[in-house]
């Protein structure tokens, strides 16, 4: 995980997006380009052109119905679902979104540290 950025759920896509270039920007010069679903607007892929980071929007095949993996997005989702064995990312306990932001470094770290070491799935939910 690169970088991490929480907001209020009543904040836009694109202010959260560029807040998120910006940090990827900032921390790291070897990401060159960035998948986002079809929520992000141009101004993201714009603000992406400005830091350096190609922003590609991955569209879903109108044609196609029901349940079809999008390129690369499970990969966010897994994501996403990882997080969410951590109970305190289960829920919104944290008043401040660095709290968050920390919470999500932690989680990623101790995800990293059991793939690294090779422990099983039962000690996922000890965090």
């Amino acid at each position: 995980m690169i970088a991490v950025v929480v907001a209020a759920a009543s904040a836009q896509e694109n202010t959260v997006g560029i807040a998120l270039l910006d940090k990827v920007a900032a921390d790291t010069d070897t990401v060159q380009k960035a998948l986002v679903d079809p929520g992000f607007k141009n101004a993201v892929v714009a603000h992406g052109e400005k830091v350096g980071i190609e922003v590609e929007v991955v569209e879903r095949d109108p044609a196609q119905t029901g349940f079809v993996p999008q390129a690369k997005r499970w990969v966010v989702e897994r994501a996403y679902g990882i997080l969410m064995l951590h109970r305190r990312l289960a829920r919104d306990y944290e008043h401040l979104p660095r709290s968050s932001e920390s919470r999500v470094y932690w989680a990623m770290t101790a995800v990293i540290l059991r793939r690294l070491i090779g422990a099983t799935a039962a000690a996922r939910c000890s965090t």
